[in-house]
């Protein structure tokens, strides 16, 4: 999700940090080697993390299939790496095998016409079903999975939950009379880092799982202008959240200014004992914080019915085969793809770099070694409880839903008014997209 439109500048500033291109990256694809032999070029990120994972599934591959050289090339991330994507695309030069985004960006890649369908493929059939749909265009399935979903939901403190005797709540009642004995108990019952101001989306963009089950094809109709947060009460629950956790004073009180950092360690050490955050910020938690990686628990922001009760995710980017792609490198690629969408394609990729997600994969198993909400996601996603973040889904999104969300946490504007001036401001990017009914 590195590049996708919820705009969490964490994650922004990391696919800006731009780098070189290995050497040849941007050179055609290496012609088919003498003796029967097949030579793929494969072209990635160049974010360490996905380096490592692509050198580790060329190498893995290649030994269980010794006619089959697999040779990483990387990309910048950001805006340069999707117009490098984007112009090899367009003159026929790419690679034989890439690696990019899901939804909207593979959206804008036209792949009808610049890559291979792979609908007939077995392993499409051992993919998920939330996956599929962000690599799928005009019911063809154009891509494997690469990595893993995170999640927008709660990081928890168990140690204060066992102290407290807690459960995980189902219903946001339920959360809110955790969220009373939390406070009793002498402990931030939510943490909240408006210090940085993407953090500040997820009751909102978390709560899209609950959205859709209660409204099942509001994505399509808010794509079409036909529902709107302010007036759907199930859709301005994000909204109304925000506001009920500051009115009850369930916040830290420095919320306006802790950073990320500041409130993984306060979850950590228990000073809070909840945190709305995605799941991916778990790296960084048990990096930062050293034993931690068995005491936070995750799950899914609360809805009303216990028995609907689910996650939102944000799924892996794809691994894409260019129409240049013929012949035995068609072939071989097709069986590249098949591989890493499978048990011994997620076992090498997490041998080269620990999971901090959920497999997208059928039967792949995640390490005993992974962080406890990481486990804790895969159960939701095992359990056929979880469901693609809105920008998956529709290509609206408004550019100031942080600093709208910030001012409705911070108890400076209402929820009401502040689902209504983010109607405002979606507006304004649906006109500039040119969709019929704005």
């Amino acid at each position: 999700m590195k590049r996708s439109r919820i705009a969490l500048s964490v994650l922004a500033s990391a696919t800006l940090a731009l780098g070189a291109c290995s050497a040849g990256s941007l050179g055609s694809s290496d012609e088919d080697s003498g003796g029967g032999k097949v030579s793929l070029s494969f072209l990635v990120d160049n974010a360490p993390e996905t380096v490592k994972a692509a050198e580790g599934l060329a190498k893995d591959f290649t030994a269980k299939n010794p006619d089959i050289t697999v040779k990483v090339e990387s990309r910048p991330q950001g805006t340069e790496g999707d117009n490098i994507v984007k112009t090899r695309l367009s003159t026929s030069d790419m690679t034989d095998v890439f690696q990019y985004n899901s939804g909207s960006l593979f959206q804008a890649l036209a792949p009808q016409k610049n890559l291979v369908d792979l609908t007939g493929e077995a392993f499409v059939g051992r993919t998920d079903d939330n996956f599929k749909t962000t690599v799928t265009a005009e019911s063809k399935v154009y891509g494997a999975p690469f990595g893993n979903f995170f999640a927008g939901g709660i990081m928890y403190n168990k140690d204060v939950y066992t102290k407290l005797g807690l459960e995980v709540p189902k219903t946001w009642d339920a959360f809110m009379a955790n969220n009373a004995k939390i406070k009793a108990g002498g402990v931030d019952p939510v943490i909240q880092s408006y210090g940085e101001t993407w953090t500040s989306q997820l009751f909102v963009l978390g709560d899209y799982y609950n959205v859709e089950k209660a409204s099942p094809g509001w994505a399509e109709k808010y794509t079409k202008n036909q529902v709107k947060y302010a007036t759907d009460p199930v859709a301005r629950a994000g909204f109304d959240h925000l506001q009920q956790v500051h009115d009850a004073g369930y916040v830290n009180k420095d919320f306006a200014s802790t950073k990320l950092t500041d409130a993984l360690r306060k979850l950590a050490k228990g000073e809070g004992a909840q945190y709305p955050i995605l799941s991916s910020m778990i790296t960084q938690l048990v990096t930062d914080n050293p034993g931690s990686e068995n005491k936070i628990g995750l799950f899914a922001i609360p809805g009303t019915d216990a028995a609907k009760n689910g996650i939102t995710v944000w799924a892996p980017s794809g691994v894409y085969i260019p129409a240049s792609t013929t012949g035995d490198k068609l072939a071989a690629s097709k069986k590249f793809l098949d591989f890493i969408a499978s048990p011994e394609g997620c076992t090498s990729f997490g041998n080269a770099s620990q999971p901090s997600g959920a497999w997208a994969v059928k039967g792949c198993t995640l390490p005993d070694s992974v962080p406890q909400a990481v486990k804790d996601l895969q159960a939701y996603v095992d359990q056929q409880a979880s469901g693609l973040a809105l920008e998956f889904l529709s290509p609206v999104k408004g550019p100031a839903l942080e600093q709208i969300c910030v001012e409705v946490g911070s108890g400076i504007r209402k929820a009401e008014p502040g689902a209504k001036l983010y109607d405002e401001d979606v507006k304004k990017q649906a006109q500039q997209l040119g969709l019929e009914g704005w």
